[in-house]
C-alpha cells in the first residue's frame, strides 16, 4: 500500500486549497439578472417551459443505463465501480432538480437544480481523476466536490455570492484538462477526457447563445434545451469506459463478463 503522496498528488492538494482560498477571499461574484429568461418559454403537452423540462429526459436516459449496466455487471467492489455509481446516479437526480427548476424557474428552485449537479460532477472528477493520477485521490476529490457543492450553493442562497460555484465549476473543468493531459494509469478504465471536454464545451456554448439559437432554429429549438442534450451525452464515454474495462483481453480477443479481481 502506498503512503507516501506523489507529485501529482501534492500538485493537486495545493491547487484545491488555491482554489479554496479564491473561493472564500476572492471577490463577490452576483449572478446576472436575467439569468431565468430563458429564450424558449412556449408550453408543450401542458407542460410550462416545456421544451425546456423535457429536454431533461436524456439525462435520466444516461443514468438509468448506466445503472443497468453495473446492475448487470453484479456488485464489483471498488473506488472506480463505486465513482460510476455516483455518476450515473447523479444524472437521474440532475434530471429530476432540474425538471423541476425549469418548470418554473426561480432562485429556489435553482438550488435543487444545481444540488441534482454535484453527485454526477463528484463521480465525473472522481473517476478522472481515479484513471490518472490514483484511486485514493480520486477518492478525495469526489468527497471535495460532495462537500463543496452543497456549500457553495448554500453560500449563493444566503449571500447571493455565486463566486464558490463558480470556481467549483471552473476548476473541476481545469482539472479534467490537466488529467487529459496525462497517461491513464496501468489498469485504468481509460476514460476518454477529451471527448468529456468537448461535450462540456458544446454544452456551454449553447447555453450562453440560448436566444441566438432559438432565433437561428425559427423558434423551434433554444440553446438551453440542446444544452441539456448536449450534457447528458457525458455518458457516452463513461459507459463505454465501464464496458471496455470489464471485457478484458485473452489471446487478442475480448472475453465478456467481469473483469478479474487483481
Amino acid at each position: 500500500m502506498q503512503l507516501s503522496m506523489t507529485r501529482l498528488e501534492a500538485a493537486l492538494l495545493l491547487s484545491v486549497a488555491a482554489a479554496a482560498l479564491l473561493a472564500c477571499l476572492g471577490p463577490a461574484a452576483p449572478q446576472y439578472v436575467n439569468y431565468h429568461a430563458f429564450a424558449d418559454q412556449r408550453a408543450a403537452w401542458g407542460l410550462p417551459h416545456g421544451m425546456d423540462v423535457l429536454s431533461n429526459l436524456p439525462f435520466a436516459v444516461g443514468g438509468i443505463w448506466g445503472l443497468v449496466t453495473l446492475y448487470r455487471q453484479g456488485f464489483v467492489p471498488g473506488v472506480r465501480h463505486s465513482l460510476a455509481l455516483l455518476f450515473f446516479a447523479g444524472l437521474v437526480l440532475a434530471a429530476i432538480g432540474s425538471s423541476i427548476y425549469h418548470w418554473q424557474p426561480d432562485d429556489t428552485r435553482l438550488a435543487y437544480d444545481r444540488l441534482g449537479m454535484v453527485a454526477a460532477f463528484a463521480g465525473l472528477l472522481g473517476m478522472a481523476t481515479a484513471d490518472r493520477m490514483s484511486e485514493r485521490a480520486g477518492v478525495l476529490v469526489a468527497q471535495t466536490v460532495l462537500l463543496w457543492g452543497p456549500l457553495s450553493i448554500a453560500v449563493w442562497a444566503t449571500s447571493a455570492n455565486l463566486l464558490p460555484w463558480a470556481v467549483l465549476q471552473g476548476g473541476g473543468m481545469l482539472l479534467v484538462l490537466w488529467l487529459a493531459c496525462c497517461r491513464p494509469l496501468e489498469g485504468a478504465w481509460g476514460l476518454s477526457l477529451w471527448t468529456v471536454i468537448a461535450v462540456y464545451t458544446l454544452a456551454k456554448l449553447l447555453e450562453l447563445g440560448d436566444h441566438q439559437v432559438f432565433m437561428w432554429t425559427g423558434g423551434m429549438l433554444s440553446g438551453h434545451s440542446l444544452k441539456h442534450v448536449a450534457a447528458a451525452c457525458a455518458a457516452w464515454p463513461v459507459g463505454a469506459a465501464l464496458q471496455t474495462a470489464t471485457r478484458p483481453v485473452h489471446n487478442g480477443k475480448l472475453a465478456e463478463g467481469p473483469a478479474p479481481r487483481t
